[in-house]
């Protein structure tokens, strides 16, 4: 017994000890633990909060919470590049080199697009099969030219311009492909505006993230926010192929050809036309990208007048980057509250957004050229960011709605190239103007009327006369 006592005396003894050096690691492994969720709180609840916002609503369930995160992740891509872009090109040089090398830019990048834009959409039409692989491809892409782009804005070469050709064509290759699969992932009860501007909300809210990340990377070195874009593009590349097989299915299409009246646009029959054209989609588009295109022309217009405007003569008080920071916060401000807006609506007719949010900026615009001032053309540049973007949401929605499937990539890429001209004009108006802002801004206010009034009876009739919906597809 006294045996048996000391052996359990001992135990006991020992296990106590055992005990308490056990409870000593535990409660050191527990504390390092704690501080790692700590650290990891942040980074995980971040990730939780944007998967939830992006899934709400059923948008989880039918896939479109995958395409607006894949979205984000290409926004905040762009603006890598961006960043790196305009201060090699813009910002580096005195004005009138600057004149110069932005006219050298939109020239050598955007008259070779033009030639290729006729070749995007029915090479994208002959891939409903792949349409992952194509988003995967455009993102890959543009991770290799941001490699070769880290080179060229170091030494300024050649090379730099046709690289950010072939980074415009991808991305343009991409967003066409975007637009198209949307219909795909619509959850129930969405309108096709709403699904829209979900997608392009969160391309802008990363890329309001991204931007200031690019800026303290340029500070590092030009060739670094180029790094940056590599490693998101190749972290989009694999995204792409998250999204849901029903993206490259070919359920719910059936043949169909742009022709010259209504009953060529669909049908297992559909006759050839002789001279297919983007005019062949029907008024509602037509009228709707007409409309689009006087803003798309403001914007790039109010982009490079004001950019060298402000450099020249800053607003009162002001450093020419602090006024250009507060017309570009003002354009950004306005264009998230639109995409913002064009989320919260609800069933609407897009003729109606298009031909309000255009008389809205035309009177903005007209007001700034009469009293121009500071305040008034940050108001302007807020006020076209809103239009641009409830305008183009619509113009989607139009083509996601009235153009066949088959060939709705075609109308989206000949759309997009339209849209990417008239900024192109746009600028070079700008670029050529005289720095005199009441006579810049009555340029623009022209722009914007000769789009208003060339397009508002057609808008207004299509609305009555309501669009040729289209069934939903699986």
């Amino acid at each position: 017994m006294a045996g048996a006592r000391s052996s359990q005396g001992a135990t006991g003894v020992g296990g106590t000890k055992g005990s308490s050096r056990s409870g000593g690691s535990g409660r050191v492994s527990g504390s390092v633990r704690a501080v790692g969720r700590a650290l990891h709180l942040p980074v995980t609840g971040t990730a939780r909060g944007i998967r939830k916002a992006t899934h709400a609503h059923g948008a989880g369930e039918s896939g479109l919470g995958k395409l607006i995160e894949l979205h984000g992740v290409n926004g905040a891509g762009d603006v890598m590049i961006t960043v790196a872009l305009a201060s090699t090109v813009f910002f580096s040089v005195p004005t009138d080199e600057a004149r110069g090398r932005v006219a050298l830019y939109l020239a050598i990048t955007m008259a070779p697009f033009t030639l290729l834009a006729p070749v995007i959409g029915p090479l994208l039409d002959r891939l409903p099969h792949g349409r992952r692989a194509a988003m995967a491809g455009a993102m890959l892409a543009r991770a290799l030219l941001a490699l070769l782009l880290s080179s060229a804005v170091v030494t300024g070469g050649i090379e730099l311009y046709p690289a950010a050709l072939g980074v415009l064509v991808a991305s343009r290759a991409y967003g066409v492909v975007r637009s198209a699969v949307v219909p795909r992932l619509l959850p129930p009860k969405f309108s096709l505006v709403k699904a829209n501007s979900r997608v392009t909300l969160g391309g802008l809210l990363a890329t309001g993230i991204a931007a200031p990340i690019g800026a303290g990377l340029q500070a590092l070195g030009p060739r670094y926010p180029l790094y940056g874009a590599f490693l998101i593009f190749v972290a989009g590349t694999f995204l792409s192929f998250s999204l849901p097989p029903k993206v490259d299915s070919a359920k719910g299409e059936h043949k169909a050809l742009l022709a010259a009246d209504a009953d060529h646009l669909h049908g297992p029959h559909a006759k050839k036309a002789p001279r297919p054209g983007l005019r062949t989609v029907g008024t509602a588009v037509t009228h709707a990208l007409a409309a689009n295109a006087s803003l798309r022309c403001l914007s790039g217009f109010l982009i490079f007048f004001l950019a060298f405007l402000l450099r020249e003569h800053p607003l009162t008080g002001e450093s020419a980057a602090v006024s250009l920071g507060i017309v570009g916060v003002s354009a950004g401000a306005g264009n998230a509250l639109g995409t913002a807006v064009g989320a919260w609506l609800k069933q609407r007719a897009p003729e109606i957004i298009i031909v309000t949010v255009v008389a809205f900026v035309l009177g903005a615009a007209i007001t700034a050229a009469i009293f121009f001032g500071a305040l008034l053309v940050a108001c302007l540049a807020a006020v076209a960011g809103f239009a641009q973007a409830l305008a183009k949401l619509s113009l989607d929605a139009l083509i996601q709605r009235d153009v066949p499937e088959l060939v709705r990539t075609s109308a989206f890429a000949r759309s997009e190239t339209l849209l990417q001209m008239a900024w192109v004009i746009g600028g070079g108006i700008g670029i050529a103007l005289p720095l005199n802002g009441t006579l810049g801004l009555s340029v623009a206010a022209a722009i914007v009327a000769t789009g208003w009034l060339t397009t508002v009876r057609g808008l207004l009739s299509a609305a009555r006369h309501g669009g040729q919906a289209r069934p939903r597809v699986a």
